[in-house]
């Protein structure tokens, strides 16, 4: 079916308004050609579509790059007491100077940009691929779009266990800003890696993580997007995991216009793992949407949806997850969780769960709540002398819990608790 011409418009005016990175190798260029053909065959995302319908896309997909003034605060510290290894990115353009040594035992890390313009490598294996399949049965266009033009990112190959987490951070330096990068990371057999982001980007910003988990492998990733007002986003996680591994991803969100935030995850390994969470903290003009795909599609496999968001002065929350069990994935066990806390009633919370099982052996569930504070457990508090509005960050903080939780590492749970704290103590101010 042909596009509407709207649709077809809008998607080249994008297209020619980005332009394509330099020539590759040719199975880089095959690859961005085929992402650009899936581009063009979808057309970027309009509201009307039905993945969008509660999220507004125009300003993500319009050729004009839309202003965001750079704020003041070095959000890019988080992880300051980790021990780890830095990537720095400004306005998604590789900082050496600002990086560390990219050599780590066990770990072999690559630029993007110089892995594509190699003949043979092991990336033309995995780069757009996890993309592409996760285009059926939902179509995500500014995936492809992001393969079809990224022009940079790291290329990360874990063959044991890494010694210390890597960190990528974002610097935003430019007001108006459009960075699109695409990261490629393949684990061996029994291999093990942590992954840290942090840092607001751009003005706007398109990032694809691929991410491909072989047998008892595990990967971790821990993300938080900064407190900058006024930064748009677009981030997509494609993951595939073989047997017995893990695949354990948050993300922290507070602030931005517009965050939206896809992980599409299959568990094609039998006795495999995969847990999605995210945190958001919204306030005033805020939209935030975690959009997730799990397939199961083998033996015993276990997945976790675990979302919450608080929201308040009319910030906007959305959640769609789905669990599709395929035939014969059996002893499924899935489990689904979107919850908001509306702090006034401006506030709104969008949610869409959905189950998809074609197994009969399963344990499969999902729930969505939104309400206002507990008034008996903010009494409760008060009765005992706690502040009102002490009280309320206290409820807040507990009400995340569940979803923070899903951190393994207490070091990186603690920051992430931080970072709660200090926006709830700001908002106090």
């Amino acid at each position: 079916m042909a596009l509407p011409q709207a649709k077809l418009d809008a998607t080249e005016a994008r297209l020619s308004a980005t332009g394509r990175p330099a020539a590759g190798a040719s199975w880089a260029e095959a690859a961005r050609d085929a992402a650009l053909a899936r581009v063009r065959e979808m057309g970027l995302p309009h509201r009307r579509d039905e993945y969008w319908k509660f999220t507004n896309p125009e300003t993500l997909v319009q050729a004009e790059t839309p202003s965001a003034a750079v704020f003041e605060s070095d959000e890019t510290q988080i992880f300051k007491e980790v021990d780890r290894l830095k990537i720095v990115f400004v306005d998604g353009i590789f900082d050496a100077e600002a990086s560390d040594d990219l050599t780590l035992e066990g770990v072999s890390i690559e630029r993007l940009a110089e892995v594509a313009a190699t003949d043979i490598h092991w990336a033309k294996d995995l780069y757009g691929v996890l993309e592409e399949r996760g285009q059926d049965p939902v179509a995500r266009p500014l995936a492809a779009l992001n393969t079809a033009l990224a022009s940079d990112g790291v290329v990360i190959h874990v063959t044991g266990r890494a010694s210390k987490p890597i960190n990528l951070i974002y610097h935003h330096e430019s007001e108006s800003s459009d960075a699109i990068l695409h990261h490629l990371v393949k684990l061996d057999k029994g291999a093990d890696l942590t992954i840290l982001e942090n840092g607001p980007a751009a003005a706007r910003f398109n990032k694809v993580m691929e991410v491909e988990v072989a047998d008892g492998a595990a990967f971790h990733h821990v993300r938080t997007q900064g407190r900058d007002h006024e930064r748009r986003a677009a981030t997509h996680i494609f993951a595939r995991l073989g047997e017995e591994s893990a695949f354990k991803t948050f993300t922290l969100t507070a602030n931005g216009v517009l965050t939206r935030n896809e992980c599409v995850v299959e568990l094609t390994g039998d006795n495999a793992v995969a847990h999605v969470a995210g945190a958001c903290v919204g306030d005033g003009d805020f939209h935030h949407d975690d959009t997730v795909f799990v397939t199961h599609d083998a033996v015993n496999c276990e997945s976790r949806q675990v979302f919450k968001k608080v929201l308040r002065n009319g910030a906007r929350g959305v959640f769609q997850g789905k669990i599709l069990v395929k035939q014969g994935a059996q002893k499924t066990d899935g489990y689904q969780i979107s919850q908001s806390l509306l702090l006034d009633g401006d506030s709104e919370f969008d949610a869409k769960p959905e189950l998809e099982i074609y197994a009969d052996d399963v344990a499969c569930s999902h729930g969505s709540t939104s309400g206002a504070i507990d008034e008996d457990g903010l009494f409760y508090l008060r009765a005992r002398g706690v502040p009102k509005d002490i009280a309320t960050d206290l409820m807040t903080l507990a009400f995340l819990a569940e979803a923070v939780e899903e951190i393994e590492d207490e070091t990186l749970r603690e920051t992430i608790v931080g970072r709660l704290e200090g926006w709830l103590e700001r908002r106090r101010g």
